[in-house]
């Protein structure tokens, strides 16, 4: 849309409708005008192809007055103004006014009915008409206040009235000027009169004959002889006959003219209801794709829905990139492999500002551009485009910006190369409309992809935040959620229900927040008041999360987490609920959770051996778990084999230190290529540890390192370390753990050196 000042005189005041422009832009590419560029014209107008095009758009005094100066003398006429007025008359020219016109079946009713005719096309004069005869019109026309006409419109006026007598077949009209407002005169008047159609002079010639033939027989027929009588009236029938039947005859021939119009603007307009039927599709499409895809699937799906929509051989999406320094290819229809894969490979470059190819000029004027003709620009483009126009195949083709709030985003271009048919300014029009819904579509995208990342970084965050507590417990949700996750897929669960259940399981044990550290952190048994204590964990874990403002299928989330410790016999807690009363949420976490609190290490014991743990799953399925989801899980784990010692990257140097390993969450502060990184510890032994970070380096690289032990905050740590292996983005040799790297400890202070071994000896000891 564009939005436009507020009028600051008469002059820029709306008061001529975008059809008094149209047929103009018709005669120019009708009659051959090569050396016009409409793009130019329209653009020195301060006019939009769109605008021209949308029939409810309306132009002030000074576009046209720009306009009109432009094109009389690019093309040189200086009638264009009446001739434009004449080929609104042409069939196919002005489908939108010969419609209207035709509608009142008649040029005598059109010229009485010229006020109201003429509001659908101009605001800036009042017109009033007086009927001197049959064949006979006077036309009084007064400027409305405040508005200063052009001469030329005068011509255009007279142009118009000869075009009125031409959709009715009519021969042009005499029109006499004998009053101008550019010549004195209060108004322009016209007197405009024209001569019957042949087939209206055969009828009055028909009538009057009938008429005379049949008084005159009756009046000599008595006084006739016998031999006149005989022979006058049958001469008399016969010679009425004979005008009668010419006069028919043509009475069918303005007939079938007519209804050839008719059927003509009637063709056009069922062109234009499916035109615009199609564009609602279009559009309803695009509307219906933003709901269901994200943002890197968009744009296939609105590729496929233009090739179906659109009436162009191919088409292209082109995006900026994050930075606004490239258009770079996202989707497309009608290219062949070879060529989708050269537009993949080429980027459109943003930020030299010596570029004036028409994609980049097209992006940054944010205005479309119609090239008829690629080697009308072969002296802006750079060989390495040319090269790609050649490659393609390209003739003509449009641009159009893909603008969202202001700003362009993105290019759609299109050409036709089988179909061989020319592109015109109402393809541009068409696709003026389009580009503001994919650009809609495309920041609609980003936006709820946005939310989501949000929303998953601050559960991640609420989950951390608790595993924060105890370093031994450390990566415990993440890990139940993995699991979690592997049951959902197994069953074959909805994406939908195993997204919601990836929230649940990262959330299930959020309420320990509210369990005090000495009993989470004890390294025996609990006493029963300490285990009744931490009983109320799941409650507190509803209550808090019932304060989130969960939506759709995640509502379940509280109730789910409320009861993920119920067992299957009722012996469970919160409610003793059991069997099917469990949701099977709940049920899914509980033996997720399970497994994964048995095979790892705790303050008041040693992590169990995953043979041992997957045999206490079995001999608990039924009693406790849900025994279709054990046996689905034991499944999974078998064929998986989903161990995080396994799937590390085998180093014959960190064999002896797993050995010595615990797990042990602190922050860690990485110095390295003249760079601080920071990031979060996993696990630890005596001869190295894993950071959890995101940062570019590689295995071999040396850094400084600082890090406090957990519970000892004032004693740091400080050694110089080495990465002995990375678990990036691209290859995850531990996909249990987040990006980060391996290290070994190189150099490391005596004292610091003692306080790292007694604490892992005493966190080993306390186990």
């Amino acid at each position: 849309m564009v939005i436009k000042k507020s009028p600051e005189n008469d002059q820029d005041r709306p008061l001529y409708n975008s059809r008094i422009i149209e047929p103009y832009i018709k005669l120019i590419l009708k009659a051959g005008f090569s050396q016009v560029d409409v793009n130019n014209l329209l653009t020195y107008a301060q006019m939009q192809p769109y605008e021209v095009a949308d029939q409810g758009h309306w132009f002030s005094q000074n576009q046209v007055d720009r306009f009109y100066e432009r094109v009389t003398r690019l093309t040189g006429n200086s009638n264009i103004a009446r001739d434009a007025g004449r080929f609104a008359a042409s069939p196919g020219a002005l489908g939108v006014m010969q419609q209207y016109l035709l509608s009142l079946l008649g040029p005598a009713r059109v010229f009485r009915l010229v006020n109201k005719a003429a509001a659908n096309f101009t605001r800036s004069a009042s017109y009033q008409a007086r009927r001197i005869n049959r064949n006979k019109i006077e036309i009084r026309v007064t400027p409305n206040a405040g508005v200063k006409e052009k001469s030329f419109q005068c011509e255009n006026r007279k142009g118009f009235f000869e075009a009125i007598l031409m959709m009715f077949n009519y021969r042009l009209p005499d029109i006499s000027h004998p009053e101008c407002l550019f010549e004195g005169d209060a108004a322009c008047r016209y007197i405009i009169s024209w001569q019957d159609e042949p087939a209206a002079l055969w009828q009055s010639l028909r009538n009057y004959l009938i008429a005379a033939l049949l008084l005159g027989n009756l009046a000599l027929l008595p006084f006739a002889y016998p031999m006149v009588r005989d022979h006058l009236a049958p001469t008399s029938i016969l010679l009425a006959l004979l005008v009668s039947l010419i006069a028919a005859r043509s009475e069918k021939k303005a007939l079938r003219n007519s209804l050839q119009e008719i059927w003509s603007a009637a063709e056009d307009q069922v062109s234009r209801i499916n035109t615009h039927y199609n564009n609602a599709q279009l559009a309803s499409e695009i509307g219906q794709v933003i709901s269901s895809k994200i943002k890197d699937g968009l744009l296939d799906a609105v590729a496929s829905i233009l090739e179906k929509r659109l009436d162009f051989d191919r088409g292209m999406v082109l995006m900026a990139n994050s930075e606004r320094t490239q258009l770079q290819f996202r989707a497309g229809y009608g290219y062949t492999e070879e060529q989708k894969r050269l537009l993949e490979e080429t980027a459109f470059h943003l930020d030299r500002p010596e570029s004036q190819g028409p994609f980049i000029v097209a992006f940054r004027d944010q205005t479309p551009l119609l090239i008829n003709d690629v080697n009308v620009i072969e002296g802006t483009l750079s060989l390495r485009s040319l090269a790609l126009i050649k490659m393609l195949g390209s003739r003509a083709f449009i641009c159009c910006p893909i603008i969202c709030e202001g700003k362009s985003v993105g290019l759609l271009a299109v050409d036709n190369r089988e179909s061989k048919r020319p592109l015109v300014q109402s393809d541009i029009s068409l696709l003026m409309g389009i580009a503001p819904i994919i650009g809609i579509s495309i920041h609609n995208a980003e936006l709820l992809q946005t939310r989501s990342q949000q929303f998953q970084s601050t559960l991640k965050v609420l989950a951390a935040s608790i595993d924060a507590r105890d370093y031994m417990t450390a990566g415990h949700s993440e890990k139940v959620t993995e699991y979690t996750d592997a049951i959902c897929q197994a069953m074959n669960l909805s994406p939908e229900f195993s997204e919601m259940m990836r929230v649940a399981a990262l959330l299930h044990d959020y309420g320990k927040i509210g369990v005090p550290d000495f009993i989470l952190k004890k390294p025996g048994r609990l006493s029963s008041e300490e285990q009744a204590l931490v009983q109320t964990h799941p409650g507190q874990t509803r209550e808090i999360l019932e304060r989130i403002h969960f939506e759709g299928i995640y509502r379940q989330i509280p109730e789910i987490c409320w009861a993920h410790h119920e067992k299957m016999d009722g012996s469970g807690y919160p409610r003793g609920l059991q069997g099917d009363e469990i949701p099977l949420g709940s049920r899914i976490i509980a033996v997720a959770d399970f497994f994964e609190a048995i095979t790892s290490k705790r303050h008041y014991r040693d992590p169990m051996p995953f043979d041992i743990a997957l045999n206490l799953l079995q001999d608990v399925s039924g009693s406790h778990l849900d025994p279709e989801i054990v046996t689905t899980f034991i499944r999974y784990f078998t064929t998986q084999k989903a161990c995080p010692v396994s799937t590390q990257k085998p180093l014959d140097h960190e064999i002896q230190r797993r050995q010595l390993r615990i797990a042990c969450r602190t922050q860690v502060s990485c110095r390295a290529l003249n760079r601080t990184f920071s990031g979060t510890s996993a696990y630890l032994s005596t001869s190295g540890m894993y950071v959890a970070m995101d940062g570019e380096l590689d295995e071999g690289s040396l850094l400084d390192i600082v890090f406090a032990l957990p519970e000892e905050a004032n004693r740091l740590v400080r050694a110089k370390a080495r990465v002995v292996w990375v678990n990036d983005h691209s290859q995850r040799p531990a996909p249990s753990l987040p990006v980060g790297f391996g290290l070994e400890f190189l150099e490391i202070q005596h004292e610091a050196r003692h306080a790292l071994e007694d604490f892992i000896h005493h966190a080993q000891k306390c186990a």
